[in-house]
This record gives C-alpha cells, structure tokens and sequence, in this order.
C-alpha cells in the first residue's frame, strides 16, 4: 500500500462521499471511484457500502481505516 492509496482511502471514508472527497483531494470523482475500486479489486474486499447514503465502510473497512491511520501516523513520526 501506498501513502497515496491509504490518504484517498481515508478522505472517502472521513467524507463518506466520494464527491467530497474528491473536491478535497483535488482529483476528478471518476477518477477517485476507479482509483477506490482498483484498491478493492487488489485486495478482495469491497471497503465501501455504497448502497447506502452517505456511504459507509464495510468492516473490511473499518479494518483499513484502523491500520492505514496508524500507518500513516508512525510515517509521521
């Protein structure tokens, strides 16, 4: 995983809109949808219920949140 993947996984998730998300990552939200999806494809897991409004994480997702945010905050450190 990239810090790129897990910054666009978390802006999603924080937004629960990947319209928003992508407004604040100053990326198309087509674009961000594909980007999103590949990472799911990748691991087998579907990480958002985009059936339901606002969306919302999978508990996959949850999982990928917990871990890329304590990823990303030893990166910090």
């Amino acid at each position: 995983m990239t810090t790129q993947q897990l910054t666009y996984v978390l802006a999603v998730a924080d937004c629960q809109s990947f319209s928003k998300a992508a407004a604040k990552l100053y990326v198309t939200q087509p674009s961000l949808s594909q980007y999103i999806h590949s990472i799911e494809k990748q691991l087998g897991v579907q990480l958002f219920d985009r059936a339901l409004n606002p969306i919302r994480l999978t508990d996959a997702g949850e999982l990928y949140v917990s871990w890329a945010r304590q990823i990303l905050a030893m990166e910090e450190q």
